[in-house]
């Protein structure tokens, strides 16, 4: 027999608090370090775990100064995000109002740079700290879908007693996060909040799909700024002989002579004109171009590097910065890289490929992977790694600038000897 819409809505009711139960024992076998009959779902465990080891009060809100408004302005005016605002507020404004939420745009540091949305439930946020200027990042308010994507790299549904602090329990919230396609830099997340009564099953489907679209219209954007670039230099290295490339300031390739194009050149991260030692193509010239650079490549031998900084401290991902005689530059890492060049600063005596291998995957055997990362990275680090046993080159001082807490030592890591690292 059916049931009629009233027997439903009491059925629903009745989940909604056996499920609210469920959680609330979770956390709270977390809390005193115990074992759940029902463990929580891994990304949340795993965040309970940092967030544990960072001081966050679990029964009442913690909330830091908010950024004043000339703060928060100057963030919006330099956040690629701003650009993508409208797609944001098009895709995911009507349904956050027809559900009584809101949606809620930050910054790679976890700011809340914009908040719209259903008026009550904003009141509601309010008394949160919940507004505009205000830092939702898990070691400021513990587990929540906008810290807890930052970390994990993925999009993320926290609901109801999974948040870590209890005040935040009658919350619901999807968040993912927002990459920047021209080099997959974290630029923030875009989330929809609202009371975990009305929240919907599809809303984090809604919000990833979202994302993807934001980060399409970036892409976009991208594209054609690079088609402007190589029409306008097309003429220009049709004039010049010998090697030369025209990029954007990021160095995204928009035009070649003399060489095979390159798909990106590994820019400083702030270039001015003039002599300059680059990766790969050893000592070069820059000249301004509208909407990039020249690149005239010369001939001489590039110079050892003398000191290497390893940051894996940040949020926003791992970065190299190399010196040496010619100057001063810095290279995004990938996870994988990362990790490799931490187990390297971890042993400098050297790992072999079987060791590196145990390290990453717990398997020796997969030697071929580690072979492989570990010729691309020599490749965009010349002079910076030795091999037999792989290892920083001799006369290479290096620097490796991890996170305060060990817990937050590369969080996106499953390596074994990453884990082992984080306790300790």
């Amino acid at each position: 027999m059916n049931d009629s819409p009233i027997d439903s809505a009491i059925r629903s009711a009745q989940d909604i608090r056996a499920t609210a139960h469920r959680l609330a024992s979770a956390r709270e076998a977390a809390l005193s370090g115990g074992v759940a009959s029902d463990a929580p779902r891994s990304v949340i465990g795993d965040s309970w775990r940092r967030v544990l080891g960072s001081g966050v009060d679990p029964d009442r809100d913690h909330r830091e100064r908010p950024l004043s408004v000339g703060e928060l302005e100057q963030r919006r005016q330099t956040s690629r995000l701003t650009s993508v605002l409208p797609v944001l507020n098009d895709a995911l404004l009507p349904a956050a109002d027809a559900a009584q939420q809101i949606m809620v745009v930050t910054d790679a540091d976890g700011l809340v740079l914009w908040r719209e949305g259903c008026a009550p439930i904003r009141r509601m946020a309010d008394r949160h700290g919940f507004d505009k200027g205000a830092a939702w990042t898990e070691d400021v308010v513990g587990t929540n879908a906008i810290g807890t994507a930052l970390v994990a790299g993925r999009p993320v549904l926290v609901h109801s007693a999974e948040h870590f602090v209890r005040t935040h329990h009658q919350w619901t919230c999807a968040a993912a996060p927002l990459h920047d396609p021209r080099d997959g830099r974290l630029l923030g997340t875009v989330d929809v909040s609202g009371p975990a009564h009305s929240f919907h099953p599809t809303t984090l489907s809604l919000v990833s799909a979202v994302a993807r679209l934001a980060e399409g219209e970036l892409r976009s954007r991208h594209h054609a700024a690079v088609e402007r670039l190589r029409s306008s230099a097309a003429p220009v290295l049709a004039r010049i002989g010998g090697r030369a490339l025209a990029v954007d300031p990021h160095g995204w390739t928009a035009g070649v002579v003399g060489m095979p194009p390159p798909d990106r050149v590994a820019l400083p991260k702030s270039p001015e004109a003039g002599p300059l030692w680059l990766p790969r193509y050893g000592m070069c010239t820059l000249e301004p171009l509208p909407g990039g650079w020249l690149i005239r490549v010369g001939r001489e031998q590039a110079p050892e590097p003398s000191r290497v900084l390893l940051d894996v401290s940040g949020r926003e991902g791992a970065a190299i910065t190399v010196s040496g005689p010619a100057g001063t530059w810095t290279h995004a890492l990938s996870p994988r890289h990362a990790e490799l060049l931490f187990l390297l600063a971890a042993h400098p005596e050297g790992r072999s490929a079987a060791e590196l291998a145990q390290d990453l995957f717990g398997d020796g055997g997969r030697t071929v992977t580690v072979r492989a990362e570990l010729s691309r990275l020599r490749r965009h680090l010349p002079g910076v790694l030795a091999h037999r046993p792989y290892r920083f080159a001799d006369g290479v001082e290096l620097d490796l600038r991890t996170p305060p807490l060990p817990a937050h030592l590369l969080p996106r890591s499953s390596a074994p000897a990453v884990a082992a690292a984080r306790k300790g």
